[in-house]
């Protein structure tokens, strides 16, 4: 939406129309839809209850599983240590290559045996579903959901290949590392259809320990190993594997039947950070690897605008921005001006902002009006004796002119601004690039007086007739009763 559409739509209904009508709603405006948050639950939340019955029968379970498993698991993981061990004597530190010769074909039969002994030992009864397909077929596995230390059991069910892993992984036994792009994968998909989720690990929930515990005292947790067709990328996905990763993410989560988002580590931390200004944790997740690259944001900066909404939101219930919330921050009066602001930050039309409409809408909305053009601007505006000074008075007369509201009481703003009597164009710049959301506010009445300089008749809109302070394209004279009108 340009400027002039964005002033007709705050114009629409006139000067002061509907104040304080907190039922009218303005007209909506165009949406990005990939900005639109995905129709999922908190994915690093898992929170297993256990009724009084559950809780019973885990207790007697255990007295009699955990011990056993617990001795087989560390024999098991003794001898697989041993293997392991053989198979990396004399390799470099970093391997590059999978390993191959003597060593693969003397240990891999055996880690391939240890490894479905180790999780038959925990109880796992393992279906596998669909054909594997060989490694000229398909020389890369693709494993989802990742929810839990578990999945490992997909790399035994395959045949223990090389795995793509962080680099913190490689010194633990039966991993590696190897990827080949651009070629076909075979996409393999893990269910746990079970009646009590055991074995999921997220940012809140049961601990590491308390899982394998919890897991080792069912009788059997089942699991669902499903080998998809292979995928074999076309001319453009071999050029782009972000585009080929993305086909291949969204036939896996069709096939799971589960959503598919851009949720990433870095959401964990705005979501911790969150908790720590007294919001509900929720609030920080925004899908930060989609929206830092479609916004060209950072972590700081988004930290920082976290810290602005706490502000804004601490007095609200469920962390949430209202109408009244954003009015009471600005320190201005509910508006027609003030609701088309608040529209365009609220983009699902819920009458509410969440943390992630906020950052979208500063992004989008706020800091590219926030140019130090669009600044020097706004204060010629307000500078209405072009002195270098803005008083009170020349503030309130374009506040009220841009809100719509003869009676604008504000001096609370100016005094957020101004140290005395006046403000200069430092102080004004200060304050606008630190509130970016005051942007759209002070530069309206001027986004009204352009768009009424291109409604005119072509040999008017010619008059070479601009006054410096930007005010209106007539003259002084004229541009007072034009204040008046609008």
């Amino acid at each position: 939406m340009n400027r002039c559409a964005e002033a007709a739509a705050v114009a629409a209904s006139g000067p002061g129309a509907g104040v304080g009508n907190a039922g009218q709603r303005p007209p909506r405006v165009p949406r990005q839809t990939s900005f639109f948050p995905p129709p999922v639950r908190n994915p690093f939340v898992q929170q297993t209850r256990l009724g009084a019955a559950r809780r019973i029968q885990i207790f007697f379970l255990g007295i009699i599983l955990l011990p056993i498993r617990a001795l087989l698991l560390a024999l098991i993981l003794l001898l697989a240590w041993a293997f392991a061990a053989i198979s990396t004597t004399c390799c470099p530190e970093k391997l590059t290559h999978p390993i191959t010769g003597w060593k693969r074909t003397i240990t891999q039969p055996v880690l391939k045996f240890l490894g479905h002994a180790m999780f038959f030992s925990m109880g796992f009864i393992v279906t596998v579903k669909g054909k594997i397909a060989s490694p000229v077929e398909a020389p890369i596995f693709v494993v989802a959901p990742h929810s839990t230390f578990f999945d490992g059991i997909a790399c035994v069910v395959a045949g223990l290949p090389s795995i793509v892993s962080r680099h913190e992984n490689v010194q633990v036994p039966l991993i590696g590392r190897a990827f080949i792009p651009g070629v076909p994968v075979q996409p393999v998909l893990l269910r746990y259809p079970n009646k009590l989720d055991t074995v999921t690990w997220t940012w809140q929930g049961y601990k590491f320990i308390q899982l394998c515990v919890l897991t080792c005292c069912q009788p059997f947790t089942k699991v669902e190993v499903e080998f998809m067709p292979v995928q074999i990328p076309n001319d453009e996905e071999k050029s782009d594997p972000v585009l080929f990763a993305s086909t291949v993410r969204n036939l896996m989560a069709e096939a799971l039947r589960i959503p598919v988002t851009d949720h990433t580590y870095e959401d964990c931390r705005l979501m911790i950070s969150a908790g720590q200004l007294t919001l509900p944790m929720e609030a920080g997740l925004v899908e930060f690897t989609k929206i830092s690259r479609k916004l060209k944001l950072d972590w700081d900066g988004i930290r920082k605008h976290l810290d602005e909404y706490a502000a804004i939101a601490s007095s609200s219930k469920g962390g949430r921005i209202g109408i009244e919330e954003f009015a009471e921050y600005l320190k201005l009066p509910v508006s027609d001006v003030l609701r088309q602001l608040f529209a365009l930050f609220d983009r699902n039309h819920d009458g509410s902002i969440d943390f992630r409409e906020y950052v979208i809408g500063l992004a989008v909305l706020c800091n590219p009006a926030n140019t130090e053009e669009i600044i020097q601007v706004a204060f010629k505006l307000f500078d209405v004796d072009e002195d270098g000074f803005i008083t009170e008075e020349e503030f309130a007369t374009i506040m009220q002119a841009s809100l719509g509201v003869p009676d604008l009481d504000v001096s609370g703003l100016f005094k957020e601004i101004a140290q005395g009597d006046s403000f200069s164009y430092e102080e004004f710049k200060s304050f606008a690039l630190k509130h970016p959301e005051y942007a759209k506010i002070f530069t309206t009445y001027l986004d009204l007086q352009t768009c009424h300089v291109f409604s005119l008749p072509e040999e008017v809109q010619a008059t070479p007739s601009v006054v410096s302070n930007k005010v209106s394209p007539e003259s002084h004279e004229e541009s007072t009763s034009d204040k008046k009108d609008d």
